[in-house]
């Protein structure tokens, strides 16, 4: 169940990655792919809990080490650790702002939550804007706006992040229902639309349906 399973037909446009790797998956980069992003705050996760996360689970099959990895670390932002300055609801309106901005020019916006202490974004690139740029332009942009309001400074973001591509349909629906479901998931509301910095209760892209995949594999994908 590689990669090449779900692999996409085509190489990266130009100023596209295309197929890459950050030492835990292989990643795609390309206009038209669909990708689930996690990213939070450079307080939210001490190194001695990654230290040891990682001495636990070395001796783990490739595939079901990144997995265990994964769903250890969710759980353990689901916490709330850290100064979760996001909890700020002005601080959580500049992330779905500085997310919104540019919607539909440079990304189409599927689904989204802000947590405490990390943020879960699902887009569908487009050609000439490549995933990086846009997490380093939400980053540097929201990061300023954030310190701003506390009147701080520094480093408010982790350095890395999460993302992974979508494979076909039913990984699109899967993946939107964990992003909305987060925040339950966390103990934070009942149910999804109470939490007010989600896509959940939001018109018209709530439940993603304005950018949902329309057949059996998304664009450039092939399908399982």
């Amino acid at each position: 169940r590689g990669a090449s399973r779900h692999a996409p037909r085509s190489g990266a446009l130009p100023g596209h990655r295309g197929w890459h790797s950050r030492g835990y998956l292989p990643h795609f980069d390309a206009a038209g792919v669909h990708q689930f992003i996690t990213y939070r705050l450079a307080d939210s996760l001490p190194a001695e809990v990654i230290a040891r996360l990682d001495e636990e689970i070395a001796n783990l099959p490739d595939d079901e080490r990144t997995r265990e990895r994964r769903q250890r670390i969710d759980e353990f932002l689901d916490r709330g650790v850290g100064s979760c300055h996001l909890s700020d609801p002005r601080c959580a309106a500049v992330v779905c702002d500085a997310w919104l901005h540019f919607a539909g020019a440079r990304y189409d916006l599927c689904a989204w939550v802000v947590m405490p202490n990390h943020v879960h974004v699902l887009i569908r690139e487009r050609e000439g804007f490549p995933l990086p740029d846009i997490i380093t332009s939400w980053k540097h942009f929201t990061a300023t706006q954030i310190n701003r309001l506390h009147g701080t400074s520094g480093q408010l973001w982790q350095n890395d992040h999460w993302d992974r591509f979508i494979r076909d349909e039913n990984h699109f629906l899967r993946t939107v229902d964990y992003i909305h479901a987060n925040p339950v998931q966390a103990g934070l509301v009942k149910t999804p639309e109470e939490w007010p910095w989600s896509s959940a209760g939001s018109a018209p892209l709530g439940g993603a349906s304005k950018n949902a995949p329309r057949s059996g594999a998304l664009p450039g994908v092939i399908s399982a």
